[in-house]
Formats: C-alpha cells, sequence, structure tokens
C-alpha cells in the first residue's frame, strides 16, 4: 500500500478531546499538516505518517507528557458508524468483536488487531509494530476501544488488564486510575484482557436481523477504501512514467501487474478514467510547478508529459482559463 490512512473519525474524536482539555485543537491539526476545516469533509481520510507530528504538537501546546492518556479520557464515544451496526447487529459480543477484526481498516490501514480466545481472551497487536505509531496514540486508541466496547455492552465490558509495548509516560497510579484494572509496559506488543463471559454477553439492543444489511454496508465502505488505493498507485505509476512519455494505459496496467482491461474496468467501477487521472495529474503538477518553483515554462510542458509547447497551452488554457504565464503571475507564491 503507498500511503497507511486513517478514518477521519479518529481526527476527529481526538480533535473533541482536545477541545474539552482546553487546548487548541485547531492548532494541533495545522502543526501536523491538517486544515481543520476538513473535517468536515465526507469520506476523510488522513495520513498515518501524520501521527507523530499531531502527537508531538498536542504535547508542546498542553504542556502533558501524558496528553494520549488523557485526550482518551475525554474523547466523546465512537458511536453511529458501521462498526458498531456491526456490534448490535451481532449475536455476541465475541461474535461481533471476531466481525468487526475483518473490518479495521475502516478505523485505519495501520490496524491489525487480533483475537486470541484461550487461555483468557485478549486483543492483541494494535499498531505495535509501525514506525509512525507513539505511545500516545496507543493510550488514547485503547481507551477510545474500551469505551466503544462498554457502549455496544450495555458498560458491562471491564478490562481485566492492559499490557502496552511502550515505556509509561506518567505515574503508574495514573494509568490505573483511569484504566481501572492493572497496567504493564515494556512488552513486546499490545495486549488488552477481559472476562471470558464478554464473549457471550448480548447487548440488550441487538438486532441481529439487520445484520446482512450492516455486512453489506461495511463492505461498501471496504470496496470504496479499495478503489481510492487503485487511483493512489495509479497517480504513482504516472509520477513514474510522465517525464519519458510512456504514460500510457498499457505501460501502467502493466507496472501494477493487471491487463489493460482489468485497469480500465476497475477505473470504470471507480467512477473514473485512466484519461481523467492523468489530466488531473498533469494540471496539478503543472499548478504547482507554476505557482511554487522558478522552472521555465519549456521544462514544465516536459515535466507534466507534453510533447509540444502549444498543447500545454491549450490544455492549461482548457483547465484555468488563463494562460500559464498568467497564471504563475497571479498566484506566485
Amino acid at each position: 500500500m503507498t500511503g497507511l490512512t486513517d478514518s477521519g473519525t479518529l481526527v476527529r474524536l481526538a480533535y473533541k478531546g482536545l477541545v474539552n482539555l482546553g487546548v487548541d485543537a485547531d492548532e494541533v491539526l495545522r502543526r501536523s499538516g491538517l486544515d481543520p476545516a476538513e473535517l468536515y469533509q465526507a469520506n476523510l481520510r488522513t495520513k498515518f505518517s501524520g501521527q507523530p507530528r499531531f502527537w508531538k504538537a498536542a504535547v508542546e501546546l498542553s504542556g502533558d507528557p501524558c496528553i494520549g492518556l488523557h485526550l482518551g479520557e475525554e474523547m466523546p464515544v465512537y458511536k453511529g458508524q458501521i462498526l458498531e451496526y456491526l456490534f448490535l447487529s451481532s449475536q455476541t459480543f465475541g461474535d461481533g468483536l471476531r466481525r468487526v477484526l475483518n473490518y479495521q481498516r475502516l478505523i485505519s490501514d495501520a490496524l491489525h488487531g487480533q483475537i486470541t480466545e484461550t487461555p483468557s481472551p485478549c486483543l492483541t497487536s494494535y499498531f505495535s509494530e509501525h514506525q509512525h505509531a507513539t505511545s500516545h496514540l496507543a493510550e488514547a486508541m485503547v481507551l477510545g476501544l474500551i469505551k466503544g466496547f462498554q457502549a455496544v455492552t450495555d458498560g458491562t465490558f471491564k478490562p481485566e488488564k492492559i499490557v502496552f509495548n511502550h515505556p509509561p509516560n506518567t505515574d503508574i497510579a495514573e494509568y490505573q486510575r483511569i484504566f481501572q484494572c492493572p497496567v504493564e509496559f515494556n512488552a513486546k506488543s499490545f495486549q488488552l484482557f477481559f472476562p471470558a463471559s464478554m464473549l457471550s454477553y448480548r447487548s440488550l439492543y441487538a438486532e441481529p436481523e439487520l445484520l446482512n444489511l450492516h455486512i453489506q454496508a461495511a463492505d461498501q465502505h471496504l470496496a470504496v477504501l479499495q478503489q481510492q488505493d487503485l487511483m493512489t498507485e495509479v497517480r504513482s505509476q504516472l509520477g513514474a512514467l510522465l517525464e519519458s512519455g510512456e504514460t500510457t494505459l498499457g505501460n501502467v496496467a502493466n507496472r501494477l501487474g493487471v491487463t489493460p482491461r482489468h485497469l480500465r474496468h476497475q477505473l470504470d467501477l471507480a467512477g473514473t478514467s485512466f484519461q481523467r487521472l492523468l489530466n488531473d495529474y498533469r494540471h496539478r503538477l503543472a499548478r504547482r510547478l507554476l505557482s511554487q518553483t522558478d522552472e521555465g515554462i519549456s521544462e514544465i510542458v516536459y515535466l507534466t508529459g507534453f510533447s509540444e509547447p502549444s498543447t500545454f497551452y491549450r490544455a492549461f488554457r482548457r483547465w484555468e482559463g488563463t494562460t500559464p504565464i498568467e497564471y504563475r503571475q497571479q498566484h506566485r507564491v
């Protein structure tokens, strides 16, 4: 996968947690490379590589070396999302948990949680080996998980023990106050232990007759992510081929290991086309080169993969309604 992403729901929950703590949440987002206005964007996915910047800014602006733990304490419950519906349309909490683990990519590409049921039920391996994962993220996420589990079990879920794979960020007593169970550190991987009885727990609000509907909705969400992955892969290949002038459907398909017919079909399912992606890539690249660099127009023609300056000029006027030179004068950084 070319770049791991997180569901926009995660950053929205974290944002609300920061606000509840009295931290300048907008500035935290800006320092991590995200415009606060993007929080309202439909189907928002944020780059997982931005996690270290987010938590660094959160620590600096809050002055709290244990910001993940305290932000998690103040975050709202993860509600109203497809994964909650999967839980509540499953016969038991255990069934729901096993099912949700098949769809954890809807939360983050970097999640790889697994459940072991013997000798004691345990959820493990969340973010534990990824380079961009931080201790603050892990602590906030675990609190988010516990709150979510409590919401779908009518408050019944209680952790028995939590084991982190990082050193503590504050006194152990603070962790025990918040998690209300023993907490250990510096393990090989994260572990969340809970009572075996929880696996058979059924919520008073369970609606198993809606299970197929919710599975279908979750599958549709995954399909959208897979389509986004494909478009990202195609754009990456366009960038690699553009200067050579070999940006054909056949060449990109070959580099992706699929047939041109298959690639064309998949792009059609995603509501786009190869030519549309190519034009969009050239358009974005041309705007960036004109506004942010001193490259000459002739070099930009080459870098954007056009064979003739006249072809580039016609395309740019179609895109922007102005000439490349006029655009540079108006948008020069």
